[in-house]
């Protein structure tokens, strides 16, 4: 541990010993041993359960007239940094414990008050002790905003089997290839035998791994089809005119409140729902055909 992080975690006295007498103390709020149950980890067994990690977040704060107004509109409130936990922990299923507490304290830096932000998150229930991380962040050290303003409208496409038969399917991808707009592909199964088991979680990732399946199918028929899984591909893909196909299992299985069907026309709306598509189209199967895209 650092003796920065050493101040900021440990007591008044420490800091206040350690700090030099020419230099006034930034002010600091923080909270502490702050216990959730949620569902992360990079490894199998901590799939479908949750485990407790506790977070503990002090955050360095340019002076305010708080003091004098009591008035909580001019401070930076507790409620900021819990609700951060909050949002971050609802937006998606992590691995790791530094993609959260880098996403924690990228949301408490977007506040106007905060000058420098510690975080530290330690899991309760995995080893002997308590097994964690802490980071340091600063205003200064804070990454730019992603450029979204070049990002083009997207479309989901939904793909039949019997469209990557058709003749046309060459000419379609270059269609989209030419088109100024943003297309994910999205397909179900190949048709072929699907094992089938008593286990409802085993099978949705059966299921899953299924579509996937056939994406790589698609890709390797044409290698403009790029699979993807996830969404910084997908955000990728969006800026940069590629034809990605969606490989469903990461976003899914991450989801906090995924899709529990996994027909494969839901999951492309889910899809769609999620990223904020313009439109979803389905082609095949006496549906829209590879002509009918608007």
């Amino acid at each position: 541990m650092t003796d920065e992080t050493a101040d900021a975690f440990g007591s008044l006295d420490h800091r206040a010993a350690s700090q030099p007498k020419q230099s006034p103390m930034p002010d600091r709020i923080s909270v502490r041993d702050h216990v959730v149950e949620v569902e992360i980890g990079a490894f199998q067994s901590e799939r479908h359960m949750t485990q407790r990690l506790c977070f503990s977040v002090v955050v360095e704060v340019a002076a305010s007239a708080g003091a004098q107004t009591d008035d909580v509109d001019d401070i930076l409130s507790y409620d900021t940094i819990t609700e951060a936990i909050t949002v971050e922990l609802a937006a998606e299923r992590l691995n790791l414990l530094e993609t959260l507490a880098e996403r924690i304290a990228k949301r408490i830096l977007a506040e106007p008050q905060p000058l420098r932000v510690f975080v530290r998150i330690e899991k309760l229930d995995r080893g002997p002790g308590n097994l964690g991380v802490e980071i340091v962040r600063s205003r200064e050290a804070k990454a730019s905003k992603r450029d979204t303003s070049s990002v083009p409208d997207l479309n989901v496409i939904f793909l039949e089997n019997d469209a990557f038969t058709d003749p046309n399917f060459p000419q379609f991808l270059n269609r989209l290839g030419s088109d100024p707009r943003a297309f994910v592909l999205c397909v179900g199964p190949a048709g072929t035998h699907v094992p089938r088991v008593n286990d409802k979680t085993a099978q949705h990732h059966i299921n899953l791994l299924e579509i996937e399946q056939n994406a790589w199918r698609l890709s390797a028929k044409d290698p403009r089809c790029v699979v993807v899984g996830t969404r910084t591909e997908l955000d990728w893909g969006m800026k940069n005119n590629q034809i990605s196909v969606w490989a469903p299992s990461k976003l899914v299985l991450d989801a906090v409140d995924g899709p529990r069907d996994d027909a494969p026309q839901q999951l492309a709306q889910w899809l769609a729902d999620v990223m904020g598509a313009k439109t979803v189209v389905r082609v095949g199967r006496g549906q829209s055909t590879l002509a009918d895209l608007p």
